[in-house]
């Protein structure tokens, strides 16, 4: 069924679902109550090491022929070295762009040929190699991945051309509220100069200076087997697999001095609200950030907050989507979200508006950031809490599923229980854990408020407001001058 499909019919069959099941049960005064989300039940990770070191995690999934292999390695775009922002997302891109004999179009219809899927990528804490493929031709894809991953020839003319694609891509980003938004946002929280304050792909003025051999060098001391794991799901078993990835991958060895760990250095909390606004003249809908930082993925806190975020803003049936979008019709969408990661990063409320209703979006926005600093009914609760646990298996269902979740374990050092025990945890979050995290962790009073839109129309409704000083940026200061 098809995306298209599934938006228009799921409500109907609910819908005809509801209808029957009242047929079935007239009697509505007492209804049943949900009964124990099951556990989830993930087959084990059978952890092996080849000859050099490199740690192989291996989860038999044997209903289909096919196996997902992930070379992860911990390094990311928080070790972009400093004024060389965007180093590992231009790396970890130019893997795949000649390796080996091998140039760009070669490996792709290598890969093509043997009904695979290739691709590399890096992300703030990792990056990674990942080959999904038919196990049938396991053997035949491996080496075309180990070349990408330990063979990459960083060619000069491969580089102008991604280069160009990302340089022009910045100039359609300056011209996009949301993307002005997304940009400008973490910018006014951590500052132009850390590197949560600005795109992990780069700005223009660091990806213009980008040279093959500075890829290279960034590359030779950071995609290492001291810092690099594999993944391995699918239908293979340990005595199958391991032979092939010795084959492809026991012969790396760590080349020069590995680069130190860059520090991600601590930023002070906002000290009061203030708004920022960002002039985008004629624009159809307001974009709407609001939020400070958040914690890293190692906080304790972490269940409570997903269960105090889905009745915030991280389901449909939230309460900003429900007021925003379902109640009042200003968007087609609203959300909140805590950006964990190895450091704290952003935690954010947003949503695009009309234009005509930016103010009395920001009005709703805070009655509900408000809101939920006061006890959660039982009802809304135990709904959140069934809400993320019955969905939690969806993210097991296929090898690729399963291999993120792996990556996640890895980068984030979560124990060997996490996945098994995810869903007693959630459902052990009281009411009281949720007003805590949420006093704990929702500061209307304290939070940056970020509006891209047209400044004619919004300001004079925002100032009515009084919600804090305003500063008015422009689009240079959210990106930095035109490529």
């Amino acid at each position: 069924m098809t995306t298209l499909m599934r938006r228009y019919l799921t409500p109907l069959i609910l819908l005809l679902g509801a209808v029957l099941s009242a047929q079935q049960a007239p009697d509505r005064s007492h209804p049943p109550q949900p009964g124990p989300v099951p556990a989830l039940n993930m087959p084990p990770i059978q952890k092996r090491q080849l000859s050099n070191g490199l740690p192989v995690w291996i989860v038999e999934l044997h209903e289909v022929p096919v196996a997902q292999i992930n070379l992860l390695v911990l390094s990311g775009s928080a070790d972009d070295p400093p004024g060389r922002f965007g180093a590992a997302s231009v790396a970890s891109a130019m893997l795949e762009e000649g390796a080996g004999s091998r140039t760009a179009l070669e490996i792709a219809d290598a890969i093509d040929f043997l009904g695979a899927d290739l691709t590399t990528g890096s992300g703030i804490d990792s990056s990674a190699v990942r080959l999904h493929v038919p196990v049938a031709r396991l053997a035949d894809a491996l080496p075309i991945m180990a070349d990408v991953a330990l063979h990459p020839t960083f060619k000069k003319e491969e580089l102008d051309r991604l280069r160009q694609q990302r340089l022009t891509a910045l100039i359609q980003g300056r011209d996009d509220p949301q993307t002005i938004a997304s940009t400008a946002f973490p910018r006014v929280l951590y500052g132009p100069r850390h590197r949560y304050g600005t795109p992990s792909g780069g700005t223009a003025e660091t990806i213009k200076t980008f040279t093959p051999e500075d890829l290279r060098e960034f590359y030779t001391s950071t995609f290492r087997p001291d810092r690099a794991t594999i993944l391995a799901a699918g239908d293979l078993t340990p005595d199958r697999v391991m032979p092939l990835l010795e084959k492809s991958f026991g012969g790396w060895k760590a080349q020069g001095a590995a680069a130190p760990r860059q520090t991600i250095a601590a930023v002070d909390q906002p000290a009061a609200r203030q708004v920022y606004l960002i002039d985008k003249p004629g624009a159809a809908q307001s974009q709407i950030r609001i939020g400070w930082i958040g914690v890293p993925r190692s906080t304790p806190d972490y269940f409570p907050l997903v269960v105090m975020n889905t009745i915030l803003g991280g389901s449909f049936s939230s309460r900003l989507n429900m007021n925003l979008r379902e109640q009042h019709g200003y968007t087609y969408g609203a959300s909140s979200n805590f950006d964990m990661r190895a450091a704290a990063g952003p935690f954010a409320a947003a949503a695009g508006v009309q234009t005509d209703k930016t103010r009395e979006s920001l009005t709703e926005f805070f009655n509900e950031l408000n809101g939920i600093l006061k006890p959660i009914p039982a009802e809304e609760l135990s709904r959140a809490k069934n809400y993320v646990a019955l969905r939690y298996p969806g993210g097991f269902e296929t090898t690729g599923d399963i291999s993120r979740q792996l990556e996640n374990a890895l980068v984030f050092h979560l124990p060997d229980t996490y996945f098994s025990t995810y869903v007693q945890n959630i459902q052990a979050v009281t009411a009281a854990d949720v007003q805590r995290v949420a006093q704990k962790y929702i500061a209307p009073g304290r939070f940056a408020v970020v509006v891209v839109g047209d400044q004619k129309a919004i300001e004079p409704g925002i100032r009515a407001l009084n919600l804090g000083p305003i500063t008015v940026m422009t689009v240079d200061e959210v990106f930095g001058p035109k490529p």
